[in-house]
């Protein structure tokens, strides 16, 4: 059985020369992270994390170093503070070998309350590290420190295969706390948005197979079919969003056409509302699985009538997608982009959609997002020949199977009135 110790007596335990390795957002021990900060003495603390979802004391301590994979705006702030942390170029699916061949001694996590039989469920993350917390719970050297939260939802796995729990007997030391998960509000929606939302929602049909990500545009795209005479819905989707909850709420979610995991959603973790968090409660019909098994691009495509919808921050003509950074800074991370944009690719009733604005408004200047060449420092996040539609406010650009000059020729005219001209005559030039 655990010691059940506070937050600040959990941190004690750590060393002044220590690892401690982190889950995504919202599997993050909240209060023992802010008690990490209380501590003054730490001579070379390495933390692996990813998408901090609270603003902390400890990245800005001397001697912390942290490295992420997958920044947030927490980061990108201590980043440009000049704290000492830095990115991981990985998408999801690898950060569990990575984490995996760089153990850190101490695992944390959050989770629900245990139940009367000493299981504690992972609640709404399953991720990349539940290998790695069941493998520190077990090693007599490391630590597992676990905190629970009356407020966190009690969600299931995928049997007994993936059953998204830890039991009392694995933990080192139990935290308990009154957190609750960061809540995260859909933007609100323009004119630009709906427009891009509108295009969006008429690739999807009745017995589709969804991924959608966090924004306005997956979320009004949600509303859409919510309203629409759309039936018979599958969810397969790295994120579990506030609009998919919407989906299962109107009916239009029975997962039974999907081909693979057949009556159920799966998610590797969810983030969203306290609406959404209290709906998935107890809930059967939703399952949170390893990011091993969700993103993987052959599970992705073995659904039948897979869209998937993401973002990205600009598109070339050649159909390159730079989705995770600007001009070279990091800005967000890779996640599970490329694996929805190849994995709802490969099979020939799968669309994968690009969803962007066609311009952007920097320093007082409108600059095209839909671009010639990448910005020079570009780093590709998804490659040309993995892009198959791309949509802006201004129309939708199908390039699966046209020639370079079709796809560029398709480009252009989906950018601004104000950059589409130019952008044509550089189309024509290829």
């Amino acid at each position: 059985m655990p010691r059940e110790l506070t937050a600040d007596e959990a941190v004690a335990e750590l060393r002044p020369i220590d690892s401690l390795g982190l889950p995504l957002g919202p599997g993050q021990p909240i209060e023992f992270m802010h008690a990490l900060g209380g501590r003054n003495d730490w001579e070379h603390l390495d933390v692996l994390c990813a998408m901090l979802v609270d603003f902390y004391v400890f990245p800005t301590l001397p001697g912390v170093r942290c490295r992420s994979t997958f920044f947030g705006p927490a980061e990108r702030i201590y980043r440009d503070q000049g704290a000492d942390i830095s990115f991981i170029p990985a998408d999801y699916r690898r950060w569990a070998p990575i984490i995996a061949e760089q153990p850190p001694r101490v695992m944390g996590t959050m989770a629900a309350e245990p139940d009367a039989d000493g299981w504690l469920s992972l609640s709404c993350h399953a991720g990349s590290t539940v290998d790695e917390l069941h493998a520190a719970g077990q090693a007599g050297d490391r630590l597992l420190v676990v905190e629970t939260s009356p407020h966190l939802p009690r969600t299931g796995g995928l049997g007994d295969a993936h059953p998204h729990r830890l039991h009392l007997d694995e933990i080192d030391i139990l935290v308990r706390s009154d957190r609750h998960l960061v809540e995260l509000v859909d933007p609100p929606a323009g004119e630009i948005e709906t427009s891009i939302a509108a295009s969006a929602a008429r690739f999807v049909h009745t017995s589709s197979t969804l991924q959608t990500g966090f924004g306005s545009i997956p979320s009004i795209v949600a509303s859409n079919l919510a309203a629409s005479d759309v039936e018979d819905l599958g969810v397969h989707s790295e994120m579990f969003t506030n609009g998919l909850m919407r989906l299962h709420q109107a009916g239009k979610v029975t997962n039974a056409s999907k081909g693979i995991f057949e009556d159920i959603s799966i998610t590797t973790f969810a983030a969203g509302t306290s609406e959404l968090y209290s709906w998935l409660d107890g809930r059967t019909d939703v399952a949170f699985v390893p990011v091993g098994v969700v993103n993987d691009p052959m599970t992705i495509a073995a659904n039948r009538n897979m869209v998937t919808i993401n973002g990205a921050i600009c598109v070339d003509l050649a159909g390159q997608v730079v989705a995770d950074s600007i001009g070279g800074r990091q800005w967000s991370g890779i996640g599970g982009h490329e694996d929805f944009v190849s994995g709802g690719g490969l099979q020939r009733d799968d669309r994968s959609l690009i969803c962007l604005p066609s311009v952007s408004h920097v320093a007082g200047s409108l600059v095209s997002r839909i671009t010639a060449d990448l910005p020079p420092g570009s780093i590709v996040t998804t490659p040309r020949h993995q892009t198959d539609v791309v949509i802006t406010e201004h129309g939708v650009a199908e390039l699966r199977g046209r020639t370079v000059a079709e796809r560029a020729a398709a480009l252009a005219e989906i950018a601004h009135p104000a950059f589409r001209d130019e952008l044509r005559v550089t189309a024509e030039r290829r």
